[in-house]
């Protein structure tokens, strides 16, 4: 095996076993303190994966590089992934949460409609969230059961929120807070 092979395995091996993305200059130590070495692996991986013979595909997010499972097989391996049943909306429920919390039930319903209702007891009962009573709504908060279920502290994904939750929601939570202003006049 060459160098470069070597650190191409080296590379996909601290992928695969990491629990988080890993950047560039973090696969560096593994390609020998060379950066273009690095990258050649890096792109050598991804195009392996991509190959139709190959279930999982190597991401590249703003916090590094990952594996993931190639969307076509998702809902076959999906019952094998702790909270595989976790909806779209029930993640950006717990996204706000985790970016905005203590955040009132009322503000979450203003986002999200309704259905925040249901997914809060859903989340709940996963250990992921608890709310308490606050005036005639709820506060919500992530729990511990969050930090270990998404293998980060609720600083970490704030830290990976801000700005893009932010900024998305800008105009939402205008809206939300002039319907919970018209609510408060009688309107």
């Amino acid at each position: 095996m060459d160098a470069s092979d070597a650190a191409k395995a080296r590379i996909e091996a601290a992928l695969f076993v990491s629990d988080s993305p890993l950047p560039l200059d973090k696969l560096v130590e593994f390609a020998g303190g060379d950066m273009d070495a690095a990258a050649r692996a890096v792109m050598s991986v991804m195009e392996d994966c991509k190959r139709d013979d190959r279930g999982v595909e190597l991401v590249q997010t703003p916090e590094g590089y990952e594996f993931r499972i190639k969307q076509e097989y998702r809902e076959t391996v999906a019952s094998l992934a702790p909270f595989s049943d976790l909806k779209e909306g029930m993640l950006r429920t717990l996204a706000i949460i985790a970016a905005k919390q203590p955040v009132k039930q009322s503000l979450l319903v203003a986002y999200q409609g309704n259905k925040v209702y249901d997914y809060i007891v859903e989340l709940e009962q996963k250990g992921l969230i608890k709310s308490e009573p606050f005036h005639r709504t709820k506060l919500v908060t992530t729990t511990p059961g969050f930090e270990k279920y998404f293998g980060k502290s609720v600083d970490d994904v704030k830290k990976m929120l801000s700005g893009r939750l932010v900024d998305q929601d800008k105009s939402v939570e205008a809206a939300a807070k002039d319907k919970l202003a018209g609510e408060k006049k009688g309107v």
